[in-house]
């Protein structure tokens, strides 16, 4: 095998979906400033994801509106005087 093919800082993360509040705990190499406190007392790093599949609507089979960044107000507000 290449020697050095793969990253040096593959580690445990924190996933955390903040639609729903569903964390895991998995290996990655994502950099990240936060952490988190896990259920077995170690901090690990946190990625925050606006959707995971807790909260998708092909795994849930719910159509749910996720709006996080208000960008569908701002296109009827935009639009209403038409």
């Amino acid at each position: 095998m290449k020697k050095d093919l793969h990253p040096s800082n593959y580690r445990l993360v924190v996933f955390k979906d903040l639609s729903n509040d569903y964390a895991f705990l998995t290996k990655s190499c994502i950099d990240t400033k936060e952490t988190i406190k896990w259920e077995d007392g170690n901090e690990y790093p946190l990625v925050k994801l606006e959707i995971s599949h807790t909260s998708h609507p092909f795994y849930t089979g719910k159509m749910k509106l996720v709006d996080t960044a208000g960008r569908i107000d701002k296109f009827r507000n935009r639009y209403a005087k038409k």
